[in-house]
């Protein structure tokens, strides 16, 4: 039942071969026993935590001496039906992943390939004989996470519960979610957001069933359904989640929770909100990670990099992020005071929600219920010594009116605000009623921004764009050039693109733009302003990534077709 390149057969100790070898002492073969017995780990684990072999010897060892194959799980797609003859539970206990099968040979990548527990195990229940391949302890897990879609499955005709992504469809049966189902079917929602990337999660019953929706790089993808039947329970559970109220079912709620993936903590909101058919819940999925990133990582180009961290660090003024909601308006804001803030400075944010708790800033919940709105917020702020002030967003003037003050009183306050672009933003607060001559002096600098689909690198494949379509975009004088487009494979779930990236326009408030906003000037003459003195839109922003081959002409569109509108009114 098992083979490793046809050298080993039988039950063969590690610790003894390692010893024999030459590669640890009896002693500390001892010592690894001895907390092998304390902890209940495998013995390749204990020895490389202790520090007496490394996992890059313990390979290079399993190959040289007992020649035993290595495989790289970076480059090799394991087979998805292979991998689905084992349970993940048994995959995730035995730290194993199925790589591919050859007849009734099963090829197994492992990161101790004398495991023999784990080959009986995986033997028995896929009545294959296995050949043992060596990989690490990281890459293994890193596939179980990739590969795996659900935690437990068994094909059943009753099924309760059908997971359907662009490439398979797997079952519960109502034996599987018969004890906690609810928190079973939870948890395997979640799960799949986590492997998704989704950044939403939308639960949502109509007549007949519960439908799942993860929102993936920005675009809606349906990924299970379940029996209306599910419904109830699947809200009470989210419910006693987040701690809201399990007997109201007809107004809207918002909470919080965490979940713990093992690999990170991830926080996750949640709205629910009555419908025809019963109430809809949106999880929204914030982790830490993805959003506090370095300023390397947000995509300015080296022309917009030096503007950013020109105006962030400037004594005071007001920074304004514009955009639609998804853009990613969150992530600069943070990074920008991420940077800035230290000891030396009181650092004061009013957010709804507050998403991150940021090292050395006091953030503040709005909460109407207890009057604390951004307005109130911010006066409130301003009485507190603060050298910088982040606003969560400017939806009117009362706010607008404070924040100008707070800029034009010493403090350097960020905001975001829901316009198109940069140069109609200018305009807006001219709009909401604030005087033009104290919009022009308070504000520093607008950045536009918007979250552009990467092609996925696995697969993307390369064209030469028609003359009308270089013409279309303004690039026809450069009719050599070589364009992207996405394919689908299995690293991106046959979308063609994996991640988003940001592009952006900053204006930076010159004397020239200042005279602009004192004279009302509409948005388009800012904008032409300002293309005379460097300004790059949206547009061309996201052309630069299409050139570069990091995404495709038909994802700039999609996102910068309101602004190009905007920019033409």
């Amino acid at each position: 039942m098992y083979n490793t390149a046809g050298q080993c057969s039988g039950k063969i100790r590690l610790g003894e071969l390692l010893v024999a070898f030459g590669i640890i002492t009896q002693e500390q073969l001892e010592d690894a026993l001895f907390e092998q017995k304390k902890s209940g780990r495998r013995l390749g684990h204990v020895l490389r935590q202790l520090g007496y072999v490394s996992e890059e010897t313990m390979i290079e060892f399993l190959g040289k001496q007992l020649n035993i194959p290595s495989i790289d799980l970076e480059q090799v797609v394991p087979d998805k039906e292979v991998v689905n003859l084992i349970p993940e539970a048994i995959a995730r206990r035995h730290k194993v992943i199925p790589v591919s099968r050859v007849g009734n040979v099963l090829t197994l990548a492992m990161p101790d390939p004398l495991d023999v527990f784990a080959i009986d195990d995986v033997a028995g229940i896929s009545g294959c004989d296995i050949n043992a391949v060596v990989s690490t302890e990281r890459s293994v897990l890193k596939a179980i996470d990739k590969y795996y879609w659900i935690q437990e499955t068994a094909p059943d005709a009753d099924a309760d519960v059908t997971y359907s992504t662009d490439h398979s469809e797997k079952l519960i049966d109502n034996a599987n979610m018969a004890d906690g189902s609810a928190v079973k079917l939870v948890n395997m929602i979640i799960r799949q957001a986590v492997n998704d990337r989704a950044s939403d999660i939308h639960i949502e019953p109509d007549e007949r069933q519960l439908r799942i929706r993860n929102r993936v790089d920005g675009i809606l993808h349906e990924v299970m359904t379940a029996l209306m039947s599910m419904h109830a329970e699947v809200v009470s559970r989210l419910k006693i989640m987040a701690d809201l109220d399990i007997a109201e079912k007809r107004a809207p709620q918002d909470g919080r929770f965490s979940v713990d993936t093992g690999n990170d903590k991830i926080d996750i909101r949640i709205s629910t909100v009555p419908t025809i058919f019963g109430e809809k819940i949106v999880l929204r999925l914030l982790e830490k990670k993805a959003i506090m990133v370095g300023e390397e990582k947000l995509g300015f180009d080296e022309r917009d990099l030096p503007r950013f961290r020109r105006m962030i660090n400037r004594p005071y003024g007001m920074i304004l992020v514009a955009g639609p909601t998804g853009s990613g308006k969150t992530t600069t804001l943070y990074t920008a005071l991420n940077i800035i803030a230290d000891v030396e400075k009181n650092v004061v944010t009013i957010e709804d929600p507050v998403e991150y708790k940021l090292a050395l800033t006091n953030q503040i919940q709005v909460n109407p219920k207890a009057g604390v709105t951004f307005a109130s917020g911010l006066r409130s702020i301003l009485r507190q010594d603060p050298d910088v002030i982040m606003v969560g967003e400017i939806r009117d003037k009362e706010t607008a009116d404070i924040a100008v003050h707070a800029a034009l009183s010493g403090h350097l306050v960020f905001s975001t605000i829901h316009t198109n672009d940069a140069p109609s933003t200018a305009a807006r607060f001219i709009e909401m009623g604030i005087e033009p001559f104290l919009a022009s002096s308070a504000i520093l600098g607008i950045i536009a921004q918007r979250l552009v689909r990467l092609l996925c690198e696995h697969c993307k494949e390369e064209y030469a764009p028609t003359p009308e379509l270089l013409d279309e975009l303004g690039l026809s004088d450069a009719p050599n050039l070589l364009f992207y487009r996405p394919h689908g494979c299995i690293e991106c779930k046959g979308t063609g693109y994996k991640g988003r990236e940001a592009i952006f326009e900053i204006l930076e408030v010159d004397e020239e733009i200042k005279n602009l906003i004192v004279a009302k000037a509409p948005a388009a003459r800012i904008r032409d302003a300002a293309l005379r003195r460097g300004f790059r839109t949206l547009r061309d922003a996201g052309l630069a990534k299409i050139v570069q081959g990091k995404t495709s002409v038909e994802a700039v569109l999609r996102v910068t077709q309101e602004a190009e509108v905007a920019a033409d009114d």
